[in-house]
């Protein structure tokens, strides 16, 4: 059974969302407080949290910084009543996965818990064998050959195209920050590497074009967002 850390304020929907999810299978631990969530956090080793932003005493953005200090892998689902795009980017700038806006269905909300649940563990298993064939769609990706193969093409990709490509399928459909790529592919973030990503960024999403099911974006002033919608 997989356990929700559900952080809402508001009684009323709290209680719908709370019986919507328990009626799925999940076990659902419910917090109106922002400063009561990091200790029922740590207890209750939840498998998703969702968080609303505006909350007593902490709001969602500095809880998901928190969660994240202790566990960089949780997935993290945003309730919130804000429009702004800033606020969505706000959202995955602090380390969201995803968010969905209120007033929500709760078909909606339980597929996109189910959707992070299993991206979740998909993650888990790419990086425990990191060198395996990755399929993309109508892509298969060799790390270790430095290929891209598709039904009617080869492509050999050179040694930071691997990288990348590589580092975007560990975190498909998770955010993963500009820097945190510069770093690990050239070692450090400077404004010539950082023209460089923008290169590669551009060759891979060629590559890839074919798929429409495989998608680069770009969150500015984030990062970028693998999205494989095949999943």
């Amino acid at each position: 059974m997989s356990k929700i850390l559900y952080v809402e304020d508001e009684p009323f929907l709290g209680k719908i969302v709370k019986e919507s999810l328990e009626s799925r299978g999940f076990e659902v631990r419910m917090v109106a407080d922002g400063r009561e969530v990091m200790a029922i956090f740590t207890a209750f080793q939840p498998d998703v949290c969702l968080l609303d932003v505006m909350l007593p005493h902490r709001d969602g953005y500095a809880l998901a910084q928190d969660i994240r200090q202790i566990d960089a892998q949780m997935p993290i689902l945003f309730l919130t009543a804000k429009t702004q795009t800033e606020d969505v980017v706000m959202g995955f700038q602090v380390g969201g996965n995803d968010y969905i806006r209120k007033p929500f269905s709760m078909e909606e909300l339980i597929v996109r818990v189910q959707n992070l649940l299993q991206l979740t563990q998909t993650k888990t298993a790419q990086m425990a064998a990191p060198n395996e064939a990755v399929v993309l769609g109508k892509f298969v990706f060799y790390p270790n050959r430095y290929e891209l193969k598709s039904d009617d093409q080869l492509r050999k990709l050179s040694h930071r195209e691997t990288e990348l490509l590589t580092i975007l399928c560990e975190n498909r459909n998770f955010t993963v920050s500009r820097r945190d790529i510069l770093l690990r592919v050239w070692g450090d973030d400077s404004f010539f590497n950082s023209r460089n990503l923008d290169v590669y960024i551009t060759r891979l999403r060629e590559y890839l074009r074919q798929d429409s099911s495989l998608e680069i974006l770009t969150l500015k002033g984030v990062g970028y967002l693998f999205k494989c919608n095949f999943i």
